[in-house]
C-alpha cells in the first residue's frame, strides 16, 4: 500500500469547489470527480472521499463529521493518558501501603 499523501487544505477546498461547479454546469455528477481529479493530479478515490466528507459535514449524508472525529480522537488520547496516570497511582499506592505497614519489618 503506498504512503498517504498530505494535501494542502487549499487544494482540497479548490477541488471540492470545482466538482460542485462541474456538477452544476453539466446538470449531472457523472464524470465530474474523474475530470477534476485528473485536472488537479489527485486520485479519483481521494477526491471522492473528500466529497463524501463534505456531504457528511454539511448534513447531506449520514456519518461522522470531521469535528466529531476530531473530538473522538482527542477524547481517546485523553482516556489513554488518564488510564496511564491511574496505573501509576495504583502502583504507587501499593508501594506506599507496603512502606507504611507496621508488619513489614526492616
Amino acid at each position: 500500500m503506498p504512503a498517504r499523501k498530505k494535501y494542502a487544505t487549499d487544494l482540497r477546498q479548490e477541488a471540492v469547489r470545482r466538482v460542485h461547479d462541474e456538477r452544476s454546469r453539466n446538470g449531472t455528477s457523472y464524470g465530474s470527480i474523474s475530470k477534476v481529479a485528473q485536472d488537479l493530479g489527485i486520485g479519483r478515490e481521494t477526491l471522492r472521499q473528500w466529497m463524501r466528507q463534505v456531504e457528511i459535514d454539511s448534513g447531506i449524508r449520514p456519518g461522522t463529521t470531521t469535528a466529531d472525529a476530531q473530538r473522538i480522537s482527542e477524547l481517546e488520547k485523553r482516556l489513554t493518558e488518564l488510564e496511564r496516570a491511574n496505573r501509576i497511582l495504583l502502583d504507587a499506592g501499593g508501594f506506599v501501603a507496603r512502606e507504611l505497614d507496621p508488619r513489614s519489618a526492616r
